[in-house]
């Protein structure tokens, strides 16, 4: 049952590394490098985040006397 499982987990394993490295046909770019082009952009939004959520915990701390 242990090698069966195993065999499934990694077929499953390989369809998901073949799906999301697989080519469009139209523009020619696969899921991978589509997050690569966007990551940049998503390190850019969660430091404004993490400014933002430091900014209110400052506030907090002011308003509860720590």
């Amino acid at each position: 049952m242990g090698l069966l499982k195993t065999a499934i987990l990694g077929a499953a394993v390989y369809a998901g590394f073949k799906y999301v490295t697989k080519k469009d046909p139209i523009t020619g770019k696969s899921i991978i490098d589509d997050i690569k082009d966007q990551a940049p952009d998503w390190i850019d939004k969660a430091k404004g985040y993490k400014n933002d959520f430091a900014q209110r915990a400052e506030y907090a701390k002011d308003d509860l006397g720590i």
